[in-house]
């Protein structure tokens, strides 16, 4: 965090909404060690999960994954597996067929159009079966290391809660929220944004959770607008 972004009062910042550089440090301190809670071990399996984890938890995504990955480690078994095979594979998650046609289709896509692998890539990603710009940046910013804000309903919530937007659309909060940062100079490490992302998706799972927000517990209670009221 910057030296002017450190010495700035512990208010919410004009016009109703938390000064982001206060809540990106606090958020940095409290959750550290963040990171994506989907399992993986290289692009291809957080590619998958990530697509897996629509509508769904990443815990019952992880259990899951081990026995997917176990029978089709890579793109190419992937890409040639029986789709029944897989929709069994992936049938607690629910929509089992759907998801299954995804995992594949996108395991197809990869080896014609990249050789197998996952592009570094914005638009290319897009185009895969079931990725949309989200995943893409969990991808993205979680393994490439690019700094890029995953809006999922946590991030949403809580950017809403916070001040920065007003919006549901998750590119309109993303385009809020990174207005908001870039506003408030929080400093090279709080600007973030897939860490910042990271940490506003623990903090919304373990405090301030939709509908029985722990404000009396919030590291960020004196900076919200909502503090207190949040629904």
């Amino acid at each position: 965090m910057s030296s002017r972004s450190s010495r700035r009062s512990a208010a919410a910042a004009p016009g109703g909404c938390a000064d982001a550089g206060l809540v990106a440090a606090r958020l940095e301190r409290l959750h550290a060690g963040a990171r994506t809670e989907l399992d993986h071990r290289d692009a291809f399996g957080l590619l998958v999960a990530t697509v897996l984890s629509a509508q769904t938890t990443d815990v019952r995504v992880n259990q899951v994954t081990p026995g997917l990955f176990s029978r089709w480690p890579g793109p190419d078994a992937l890409a040639e597996a029986d789709e029944g095979a897989v929709t069994e594979q992936v049938r607690p998650l629910g929509m089992g067929a759907t998801r299954a046609r995804r995992i594949i289709g996108l395991s197809r896509a990869l080896l014609v159009d990249h050789g197998g692998e996952v592009p570094d890539d914005q638009a290319a990603l897009e185009r895969l079966p079931g990725v949309g710009r989200k995943t893409a940046h969990v991808v993205r910013g979680a393994w490439f290391g690019h700094s890029l804000l995953a809006v999922d309903t946590h991030v949403g919530r809580l950017s809403r809660r916070l001040g920065w937007t007003t919006a549901t659309d998750p590119r309109t909060v993303e385009e809020d929220v990174v207005a908001r940062v870039e506003a408030d100079g929080t400093g090279a490490d709080a600007e973030d944004l897939t860490m910042l992302g990271l940490r506003l998706i623990l903090h919304g799972r373990r405090i301030c959770t939709a509908r029985a927000p722990r404000c009396g517990e919030c590291v960020l209670a004196d900076l919200c607008p909502s503090a207190g009221e949040a629904a």
